[in-house]
């Protein structure tokens, strides 16, 4: 079984309180989505998730596919 390096790099936009999401595997963008414009107090929250909290926050519905 191949091993894969899975990794999620996020950027935020303060001016329009969204975040990007990038997700790799091995390097490679596989995935691009962006959050919905959040509250300021929720802005100020989640930028201090981890990994893992990103991972978990995909499983919702409060993001789109960006191409």
């Amino acid at each position: 079984m191949k091993n894969s390096n899975q990794e999620i790099k996020v950027v935020a936009n303060q001016s329009k309180r969204t975040f990007t999401i990038r997700c790799y595997d091995n390097g490679k963008l596989y995935a691009k989505y962006r959050t919905s414009q959040m509250s300021q107090q929720e802005f100020d929250t989640e930028e201090m998730n981890t990994e893992n909290d990103w991972k978990q926050f995909l499983k919702s519905d409060d993001y789109y596919k960006v191409n």
